[in-house]
Parts: C-alpha cells; sequence; structure tokens
C-alpha cells in the first residue's frame, strides 16, 4: 500500500490543483503573533477556507492511517517531514473543498517547502500575508494564553523564535522581492490589526470605490489632477 510520500508528484507529473486553480494566500508569522486570530476574521469577513499545515498534520497523525504512522515515527525519531508529505495533505483538502480561497497557515516555513509547493501544485500564492510582531510582545502573549501548555515556557518560546527567523523569513525575503508581501504590524489590538487585514484583501478597485463614495469632493479634485498631469505624456519623436 502506498504512502503520501510513494503519491508525492515525480517530475513532469501535473497537479490536479492545475485544473481546479485555487486562489491561495500563505499567512506567515511567528508564533503569538495573531495569525489564527486573524485567519479566523478573514474566513468569517472575505468567505476563505483556512487551511493549517500543523493541524493537517496532527488530524492525519490522529486518523491512525498508514501515513499517520510514517508521520508521527518521523516526528518521534527528530526527522524532518519531506514537504511533499505536507503538501500532499494540503492538496487533498483543497481538492475535497467546495471553496476556491484558501489560507494557508504556518506553510511554506522554509526555501524548499516554498520552491516544492510552487513546482508541484503549480500554484504561486496571489500575495504573502506577513504578521511582523515584535519578539516581546509575542513572548508576552504566549506566556499570558493557555497558562500550563507545555508549549508555552520561555525556554521553547525563544527556540520557536529562532526556529522562525532562521527558516521562514527566507521565504518572506523571497516573495517581498517578487512584491507579492503585505506586511501587517501585528502587536496592535486585535480589531486594529484587522483593519489592516481588510485593507490588504480589499481589491483596489473596491478602494477606489470606497474612496469616491466616502470623499466625492476631494476624490473629483484627485481625477482632474490626474488627469492634468497625464493627458500630454506622449513624445514627439519627429
Amino acid at each position: 500500500m502506498g504512502t503520501i510520500v510513494d503519491a508525492a508528484y515525480t517530475e513532469g507529473n501535473k497537479s490536479a490543483l492545475s485544473v481546479k486553480k485555487p486562489k491561495v494566500v500563505f499567512v506567515l508569522g511567528g508564533p503569538g503573533s495573531g495569525k489564527g486570530t486573524q485567519c479566523a476574521n478573514i474566513v468569517e469577513h472575505f468567505g476563505y477556507t483556512h487551511l493549517s499545515a500543523g493541524d493537517l498534520l496532527r488530524a492525519e497523525i490522529n486518523s491512525g492511517s498508514e501515513n499517520g504512522t510514517m508521520i508521527q515515527n518521523m516526528i518521534s525519531e527528530g526527522t524532518i517531514v519531506p514537504p511533499e508529505v505536507t503538501i500532499k495533505l494540503l492538496e487533498k483538502a483543497i481538492l475535497e473543498s467546495e471553496n476556491d480561497k484558501f489560507l494557508i497557515d504556518g506553510f511554506p516555513r522554509n526555501e524548499e517547502n516554498r520552491a516544492t509547493f510552487e513546482s508541484v501544485t503549480g500554484i504561486v500564492p496571489e500575495f504573502v500575508l506577513f504578521f511582523d510582531c515584535s519578539e516581546e510582545e509575542m513572548e508576552r502573549r504566549l506566556l499570558s494564553r493557555n497558562q500550563g501548555r507545555v508549549d508555552d515556557n520561555i525556554e521553547t518560546i525563544r527556540k520557536r523564535f529562532k526556529v522562525f527567523v532562521e527558516s521562514s523569513l527566507s521565504v518572506i525575503n523571497y516573495y517581498n522581492s517578487k512584491g507579492k508581501v503585505k506586511k501587517i504590524v501585528a502587536g496592535m489590538p486585535v480589531a486594529e490589526v484587522f483593519e489592516a487585514v481588510k485593507a490588504a484583501f480589499t481589491p483596489v478597485d473596491d478602494k477606489v470605490k470606497l474612496l469616491s463614495r466616502c470623499y466625492p469632493i476631494e476624490f473629483g479634485r484627485y481625477l482632474m489632477l490626474h488627469h492634468m498631469m497625464f493627458k500630454d505624456t506622449s513624445v514627439n519623436r519627429s
């Protein structure tokens, strides 16, 4: 019986996602940056489906399947789970959903994840939503929530910060070079952060319509000035 790794795509094979052509947004941020809370808001407000890479791996382990046992053994042995495994789980969740808009939370974790995802699925994200928060604030949040959680002690938290900086920031830098990163200042109160998130998800055309409706006089002046500035931009080269 084949496993997820056995079923991973070989070069030249086409991902089933190339047919569905889903809209994908990667959501990245350090532990305690608030991305989970904001993903829930995005789902409610914009109708996306939220997929957490970590949740999918845990669900597969808890299912008791052959693949789940394989993943559990890898984790127990301290072996890195191949990116193809997580990608296969993400693809399965996307294909089983009737939605065509997805937030992928906590993935890609590093450059290998990113390159493999794009190579295997043929999908380039619409953009990357990056929750930028200071380590001090993330530490404060993690220590104040879920008292008694095994992974919410200072030593473990700081190791998680280190892992995020050493791995995920390379992904953010890559997409930033492509103009695909929308950075959210995540140290503010939840409601204020979501206002910034909403702006990131609102199409430019909708923003223009909102401006024209809320500030009609100022918007009219802007259009007149814009027209005067650009109406004679052609250059006579004769």
